[in-house]
C-alpha cells in the first residue's frame, strides 16, 4: 500500500511539473454522511475540510488530490455511529466547458477516531469498526474567478464499516454527500 501510494506521488508530481496549470489550496463543507445498507440510521452532518493540489493537464483533463478531515457515520435512537476519518481523494477532472467540470476516482480513508456504541436498556456494546475505508467519488466542480472553487460530490464506500456485525449493522457502507467551498493560491 504504501508503494502504491509513493508512485501515484510520484506520478502526479511528475505529470504536474509538465502540466498547463497547478492548482493548490483550502477547503472546507459539510458533509451529509449515513451508513448503507443499515436500518433505522439517520444521516449525520458533519465538517470536512482540508488541502487539496492538482494540475490541469489539457484544456480538458485534470487531476486533483485532496487531504481531508471528515466527519462521518450516522445517528440512531439506540447509540452513536461518529466516525471521524483523513480521506485521500484521487480525482480525475473532466471540464465540459468553462470551469465546470466532472469529478471521478478512488478515496481511501484512515479512521482516526470513532465513537461508536449502542444502548440498549443500561448495557452499552461497543461497535467494532474497520481502520481503513475504500470508496468511489463522482462529483461535479466549478472553478469560478479569485481562485474560488465549489464542488458537490458523492462518495459510496466500497468497503464495510463495521468490523463485525453488530444489532442493525450487519454490513454497511459509508455513503456521503459533500458540498464545499475552496480556494487555490495558485
Amino acid at each position: 500500500m504504501k508503494k502504491l501510494l509513493l508512485v501515484a506521488l510520484i506520478g502526479l508530481f511528475s505529470m504536474s511539473t509538465q502540466a498547463q496549470g497547478l492548482d493548490f489550496g483550502v477547503k472546507a463543507g459539510v458533509n451529509f454522511a449515513t451508513i448503507s445498507d443499515a436500518t433505522g440510521l439517520d444521516n449525520r452532518t458533519g465538517f470536512v475540510g482540508g488541502l487539496f493540489v492538482g494540475a490541469k493537464l489539457s484544456d480538458k483533463i485534470g487531476i486533483q488530490v485532496d487531504a481531508l478531515y471528515s466527519q462521518q457515520g450516522a445517528e440512531f435512537d439506540l447509540g452513536s455511529f461518529n466516525l471521524d476519518y483523513i480521506n485521500i481523494p484521487m480525482v480525475l477532472k473532466y471540464y465540459v466547458a468553462g470551469g465546470l467540470n466532472i469529478q471521478l476516482g478512488p478515496q481511501f480513508g484512515v479512521l482516526i477516531d470513532d465513537d461508536t456504541q449502542t444502548v440498549v436498556g443500561e448495557v452499552i456494546n461497543d461497535i467494532s469498526t474497520n481502520d481503513f475505508d475504500i470508496s468511489g467519488v463522482v462529483g461535479l466542480g466549478l472553478d469560478i474567478p479569485f481562485g474560488l472553487r465549489v464542488e458537490g460530490r458523492y462518495n459510496f464506500g466500497l468497503t464495510d464499516v463495521p468490523d463485525e456485525p453488530a444489532i442493525d449493522f450487519d454490513k454497511g457502507k459509508n455513503s456521503v454527500v459533500t458540498l464545499s467551498l475552496g480556494y487555490s493560491f495558485l
